[in-house]
């Protein structure tokens, strides 16, 4: 059970990572939007450190999707939605 949510969270790590690169921000520029430092963000798309839900809120409001797609989509997935 514990190997499958270490897997679930690197996925939404990767889907954030991912989405902010299409996007073309900085991790600066977001980390700017959560009030953390550009390291701090870093450890977040890296699955370094544990996401609370305000930040994955926050996350999702900046990347423009729904917090369950970052949750739930395989990162071409989401793309695909976001050019839909």
């Amino acid at each position: 059970m514990k190997e499958i949510a270490l897997q679930q969270a690197k996925t939404i790590a990767a889907n954030i990572r991912k989405l902010r690169e299409y996007r073309d921000y900085t991790q600066d520029y977001l980390a700017a939007k959560l009030k953390i430092s550009q390291n701090a963000y870093s450890k977040i798309e890296l699955g370094y450190s544990r996401i609370t839900l305000e930040r994955l809120f926050i996350i999702s409001s900046v990347l423009e999707v729904e917090p369950a797609d970052l949750i739930s989509m395989e990162t071409e997935e989401l793309i695909g939605l976001i050019n839909f």
